[in-house]
């Protein structure tokens, strides 16, 4: 979803805001960067009894209005000191990792390599594949993108032939491919919190520092 972003409102790539309707609020990272003009929001719809504002903001219209906290706020953004930036998500996690790459290729700066490993159970989960397919192919020295889905026998994935597995399985694996180094590269881990625990065992005892973001099976 869009929403117009209010005058004078700020925020860092990966940061979250605070939408509310009808007196219900939560917290969603954005997917825009700092520089647009409108905010652009992936939130997944989940039903009640679990879900209690997101299927009042699916079934908002054009015009509807929401509430939204005047900062935003989170500390999941990007660490210019480490050259190398490793980003490992699981469906609606990758969305910090929209902003950030955006926003980096706005400000046209350098001196960065972003690997995104992405990982859903199904190929239609992995929201904006297209957009880091084109941004891969357009500047392949600043991005890798490797997708993967975790159920590739299933009828659903039958036409995938790429990467297999659940993503934080892949992430030693492709850190050892890519040759990556502790001193000089940041894992962040955004989104299912099995994931991200798992992510830490496999990555912290080889040296390497995760930045987590931990994203709930709920609205």
């Amino acid at each position: 979803m869009w929403a117009t972003k209010p005058e004078g409102y700020t925020f860092k790539a990966g940061q979250y805001c605070t939408l509310g309707v009808n007196g219900i609020e939560r917290a969603y990272s954005i997917v825009s960067a700092p520089f647009e003009e409108t905010l652009e929001l992936f939130i997944e719809s989940v039903p009640p009894p679990d879900g209690n504002l997101t299927p009042l903001l699916h079934r908002l219209k054009t015009g509807d209005r929401v509430t939204i906290r005047p900062r935003a706020k989170g500390i999941f953004t990007f660490d210019p000191n480490y050259p190398v930036q490793v980003f490992v998500a699981t469906v609606t996690g990758v969305v910090p990792y929209i902003s950030i790459p955006r926003q980096y290729l706005y400000d046209n700066a350098q001196g960065h390599r972003f690997y995104l490993l992405f990982g859903a159970s199904y190929t239609d989960e992995l929201a904006y594949d297209d957009e880091f397919r084109r941004i891969a192919a357009a500047f392949p020295n600043l991005v890798t993108f490797v997708p993967t889905v975790s159920r590739p026998k299933e009828r659903r994935n039958s036409h995938w032939r790429g990467e297999t597995g659940r993503v934080n399985t892949i992430v030693e694996k492709y850190v050892a491919d890519w040759s990556l180094a502790p001193e000089d590269t940041l894992i962040y881990a955004c989104g299912n919190p099995s994931m991200i625990e798992d992510v830490k065992d496999r990555m912290n005892p080889r040296g390497f520092d995760v930045l987590e973001e931990r994203f709930w099976k709920d609205d």
